[in-house]
């Protein structure tokens, strides 16, 4: 809106744990300037060279993807892409038979 590019991309169709995967995919490839096909979900994050300050970031970003609250450490918690989609997944259908 009025020029501001987005910060986060939207992940177009259901929220599932593949597309979630996918969108950190996507997110860490662009932020290590790499290409997709180059990123291994099992390699943790620090071993791709990500800082707290970076972590803080994508896990904002993220945020706003899965439209919750999440933490910061996030990426200290859950240490790979395969490792946190997983968890998001199992969270966000927990929230959604309850709420």
């Amino acid at each position: 809106m009025f020029g501001r590019k987005k910060d986060a991309q939207q992940i177009q169709g259901p929220l599932t744990e593949e597309s979630l995967r996918q969108w950190l995919v996507e997110h860490l490839a662009k932020r290590i300037e790499a290409a997709p096909s180059d990123i291994d979900t099992q390699k943790s994050f620090e071993a791709y060279g990500l800082d707290s300050r970076v972590a803080v970031q994508v896990s904002g970003a993220l945020e706003k993807v899965v439209e919750r609250r999440l933490s910061p450490g996030l990426l200290y918690e859950h240490q790979t892409i395969d490792d946190l989609s997983s968890y998001l997944a199992q969270e966000l259908r927990l929230t959604r038979r309850t709420g």
